[in-house]
């Protein structure tokens, strides 16, 4: 299926790879999206159309690959991106600074809207630069919460110069990534193994729930939130698993499972198709996690293991109520993983699914764009 997928080569590693959403009623796949940068003389957040739709070729294969449509100096690492909206993107930056990008869609330009410097900070003295690295932003419009190696946590508003709300020592150890759970509840990761839970609702500084990786404390670098069932969360860290968590019950994942053989960078539930989930990592793969199988189309599931029909299609009835990330082994039941790159040595970044298209970018200076995701 490697056919399907249009590659970009730029001279730069790409840290973050974004798709602008979608108009609410948009039916047609997404068209642009956008990139960051890290690690090179000048980084840049770039805005690129995915090419030309027009011409499908014979085969119904699109032609030519992303274009790029505008693009402004970022000062620092990128090390996270998410759109506000349609127009706006709110990057985190290894200096501590988050910047609230504009695309300025008449003339197609890019511009700093709004800027909040140092919003992570360490007050050691040794360190005379001052900045520490904002980790993670996520953004749920107009609110923006951001998260840094200073285990500082900032919810800012946007078109609002101060933050709304600061949690000064969230955390002891660095925070990697956050998600929202719902509007005023937010889930943070950090590098012992933790997940906490904090609530905006309330005026203590403390988390109103804590979870944790048993045993090791492995490092959790990303996280992302089930889009229809907020209590199921999925995580990836430093040894490259995937633990699936029920925030309802329990402190800890209800299943682990084995991913990849370096540190997992990204994790996302499809947003539309939650029933499919994608990693990926440093040991250079991109893996789809697909527990949509359906028995009628798979026949083959009925003869693993001599299991019962009987056994699959009392799953099936029941896969409505019980999501199938919640099986107690996923893997066992009904789980299909297919690494979409097979050959590629340098680290996959990020990555980022929507409709039928899916984005990522890598350390070997290349995106590359998958629009037939399903297919």
């Amino acid at each position: 299926a490697m056919e399907e997928v249009c590659a970009k080569f730029v001279s730069q590693k790409i840290s973050k790879t974004r798709w602008r959403p979608l108009p609410a009623a948009a039916l047609q796949p997404p068209e642009l999206f956008a990139t960051g940068s890290w690690d090179n003389e000048d980084n840049r957040i770039s805005i690129w159309s995915v090419g030309d739709l027009g011409n499908a070729g014979l085969n119904n294969e699109y032609q030519g690959e992303p274009q790029l449509l505008c693009d402004i100096r970022h000062n620092g690492d990128v090390m996270d991106m998410q759109f506000l909206d349609q127009e706006r993107i709110v990057v985190a930056s290894s200096t501590g600074t988050v910047t609230v990008f504009r695309h300025h869609q008449n003339n197609q330009t890019l511009s700093a809207n709004q800027r909040w410097e140092k919003a992570h900070y360490h007050v050691d003295q040794d360190t005379s630069c001052g900045g520490a690295a904002c980790t993670g932003v996520i953004c749920s419009n107009p609110e923006i919460v951001s998260v840094g190696e200073d285990g500082r946590i900032n919810l800012f508003r946007a078109d609002q110069k101060d933050a709304v709300r600061t949690i000064d020592n969230a955390d002891s150890s660095t925070l990697h990534a956050v998600t929202f759970l719902r509007t005023t509840e937010i889930l943070t990761v950090n590098s012992i193994g933790q997940l906490k839970i904090w609530d905006f609702r309330q005026q203590r500084n403390e988390p109103s729930q804590i979870f944790s990786l048993t045993g090791d404390r492995v490092p959790l670098h990303c996280v992302d939130r089930h889009p229809n069932q907020q209590h199921i969360v999925a995580t990836g860290g430093q040894d490259g698993m995937l633990s699936i968590w029920d925030i309802r019950q329990g402190t800890i994942p209800v299943s682990l499972l084995n991913a990849h053989e370096a540190e997992m960078w990204e994790v996302h539930f499809h947003p539309s198709n939650p029933d499919h989930l994608f990693t990926c990592s440093e040991d250079g793969s991109l893996w789809h996690w697909d527990t949509s199988a359906d028995i009628s189309e798979k026949p083959s599931f009925l003869h693993q293991g001599g299991r019962s029909t009987t056994y699959f299609s009392h799953n099936a009835i029941n896969q409505s109520v019980v999501s199938a990330w919640l099986s107690n082994d996923p893997t066992k039941d009904r789980m299909e993983i297919t690494n979409l790159i097979p050959n590629q040595t340098l680290s996959v970044n990020s990555l980022d699914v929507l409709g039928p298209c899916l984005v990522y970018g890598t350390d070997a200076e290349a995106i590359y764009v998958n629009r037939q995701l399903f297919a």
